[in-house]
């Protein structure tokens, strides 16, 4: 009897049975105690792996937080120091006006003292020069007359008269210049 098995055919039932019951066996035990370690091995390393996505995951959105507050103080900083430049630029207008202002005053102080001097000078001046001519004046009258004028009082009179009679007239002051005309009609 050829069996359609060739080689692998039992040569006798007892001896199928028994391998039969044997890989029952050893399935059974495989499914009782291997697959489960594997399963628990398998979940544990699917656990890890699901576990370390996750903390990636976290830091990533930690790092993207981070960012985020870094890129919104960056642009906080800059507006304060935009704001700041500003409020420098403001101030330093606001100091340069002031000095413009105090060195306006301070002009104008200076000039109206100077005037001030410059008129109690010319009020001293004309005081002695109105002596000076006055003296002149009655010295030239002596000469000319040929007697003392010994009343200082009538003559300082007189002098003051003919000064003030010379201030009310219109002054006669030659031009700073001559114009053009002038001077090709005079060569």
């Amino acid at each position: 009897m050829d069996s359609p098995l060739g080689p692998l055919a039992p040569a006798h039932l007892s001896e199928f049975i028994v391998g039969l019951v044997l890989a029952i066996l050893v399935a059974v035990v495989v499914q009782m105690f291997v697959v489960p370690r594997f399963e628990a091995m398998y979940g544990d390393r699917a656990a890890q792996i699901e576990g370390g996505i996750n903390r990636a995951q976290a830091v990533q959105a930690e790092a993207a937080k981070t960012k985020r507050q870094y890129l919104e103080q960056l642009a906080q900083s800059r507006e304060e120091s935009a704001r700041i430049r500003e409020e420098a630029r403001a101030q330093g207008a606001i100091l340069l006006e002031e000095a413009r202002e105090q060195a306006k005053l301070e002009a104008t102080r200076i000039v109206a003292a100077g005037r001030h001097q410059l008129e109690i000078e010319r009020a001293q001046a004309l005081h002695e020069l109105r002596g000076e001519v006055g003296a002149l004046a009655a010295e030239l009258a002596e000469r000319i007359v040929g007697e003392s004028l010994a009343d200082t009082a009538l003559t300082q009179r007189t002098v003051d008269r003919f000064l003030s009679e010379l201030e009310e007239q219109p002054s006669r002051q030659a031009p700073d210049f001559l114009p053009d005309s002038l001077t090709t009609q005079g060569q």
